[in-house]
């Protein structure tokens, strides 16, 4: 999908950026029959910062409440648990394995989220999302504040600061037990789902939310390199490496996975169909 979709699409939309000089709904004056098609970029990237920020803002909720002496989602016993939940300390007593969720699970869905039964019932609004949610956007418009100039410092620590993260967390996940069974199953290709045509689907929407194709973004960035610079170049450099973080961060990812399947006595499968 990478070669098939993903690369021709975002080289395509840095080459109209970079040609024309201009954002993604004035790149279309040569054309102003698809003009259509910038406003509806303008659009799709209006919603995906919407519900990126909503992920941000999950992401800085996690960060302060790790900032204790005791993780309150490392064990039960909490105000937001259930009788299902269960940890290293009671799992021996455990009866219906079946219905059980582990302390991290009951701490996103019953206190972070405050998740309701259905959308019927609305509930009020969580005080400490709204202020992680704030911050997030405040965060954001600081960095876009002066533009490119702005953007294009901050970019140096937001593009490399992620993978030294990746590392830390590659180097302590290998270390945890069952870590080795998570990439093994990582790693073992499974070739007749290749036949399922839900996982080209699957595919293929993931390229285009990792390369950020057909939103605009790319169109507008690209408006800033010189008429002469070699944007198939750097198609190609950017899309090779975003699909190898992608890959790395997969190591990561069923690293855990394996951890999380040894202790709950499962299997990785198990763990990763159940999200």
């Amino acid at each position: 999908m990478l070669l098939l979709l993903g690369l021709p699409l975002f080289f395509l939309e840095f080459a109209f950026g970079q040609f024309a000089s201009l954002g993604p709904i004035s790149v279309w004056n040569i054309s102003p029959l698809f003009k259509g098609i910038g406003y509806a970029m303008v659009m799709v990237s209006w919603i995906l910062v919407i519900y990126y920020q909503i992920v941000v803002s999950h992401c800085v909720y996690f960060m302060v409440a790790s900032f204790t002496a005791h993780l309150p989602w490392t064990n039960c016993g909490n105000s937001w648990n259930t009788i299902f939940c269960f940890d290293n300390a009671n799992s021996t007593n455990l009866t219906l394995f079946e219905n059980a969720t582990s302390p991290s699970e009951e701490y996103y869905y019953n206190e972070v989220l405050h998740l309701s039964s259905g959308i019927d019932e609305l509930g009020v609004p969580s005080w400490k999302l709204v202020l992680c949610l704030a911050a997030s956007w405040i965060i954001c418009a600081l960095a876009v504040i002066k533009g490119v100039q702005s953007l294009g410092k901050i970019s140096y620590f937001t593009s490399m600061f992620p993978y030294v993260l990746l590392t830390i967390l590659m180097i302590r996940s290998a270390l945890l037990p069952g870590s080795l069974d998570g990439i093994k199953y990582y790693l073992y290709p499974e070739f007749s789902r290749l036949l399922d045509p839900r996982v080209w689907v699957e595919a293929a929407t993931q390229i285009f939310f990792s390369l950020s194709c057909c939103n605009g973004g790319l169109i507008a960035m690209s408006s800033f390199n010189k008429f002469k610079n070699n944007c198939c170049r750097d198609a190609v450099i950017v899309a090779v490496i975003n699909c190898a973080s992608s890959v790395y961060a997969g190591f990561v990812i069923f690293a855990n996975l394996g951890f999380m399947a040894h202790s709950k006595n499962t299997t990785v499968d198990a763990v990763a169909r159940s999200g």
